[in-house]
């Protein structure tokens, strides 16, 4: 069974039992508002290296700030996929004096890579007055990678 918590309880409640029980790494990644419009940025493989692996990949992401109302943290970042393809550097067509060019492949689809994380969801305790917190496990996006296009078999 539960314990029951008044209110004003439960958010050093939450703190110390994933701490304790739940132990996961701080989330201290920048992030965007999840609805600032996202393209796919071909263009950067054109300039110098990046330093974050993020805007390296062939399968670029960004991270946003998610909340999830009654759950604790109520606030996360999660991985958001900048590109529906994968970044693919081109050879030019029998012209070799012309630069190789980043292009967006659709031959392979950026996927994200999931991490299983726990929160723990803030429930109504049976005297309708106090909220117990009930530990739930959500897959959250942690970045993106390349993959083959699925394809149906007829």
């Amino acid at each position: 069974m539960y314990r029951c918590y008044e209110e004003h309880e439960l958010g050093d409640a939450a703190e110390r039992k994933l701490r304790t029980h739940y132990p996961q790494a701080a989330d201290t990644l920048p992030a965007q508002a999840s609805d600032t419009p996202a393209g796919c940025p071909v263009e950067l493989f054109q300039q110098a290296t990046a330093n974050q692996l993020s805007h390296r990949s062939v399968s670029p992401w960004r991270y946003t700030l998610k909340t999830l109302d009654d759950h604790f943290p109520s606030t996360y970042t999660e991985a958001q996929c900048l590109c529906s393809g994968c970044i693919l550097i081109k050879d030019p067509d029998s012209e070799p004096d012309k630069t190789p060019l980043p292009v967006e492949s659709f031959d392979y689809n950026s996927v994200p890579i999931k991490q299983s994380k726990v929160f723990l969801k803030r429930e109504l305790c049976s005297d309708g007055k106090r909220y117990y917190l009930k530990p739930v496990t959500l897959d959250v996006a942690v970045g993106c990678t390349c993959a083959r296009v699925k394809t149906t078999s007829s």
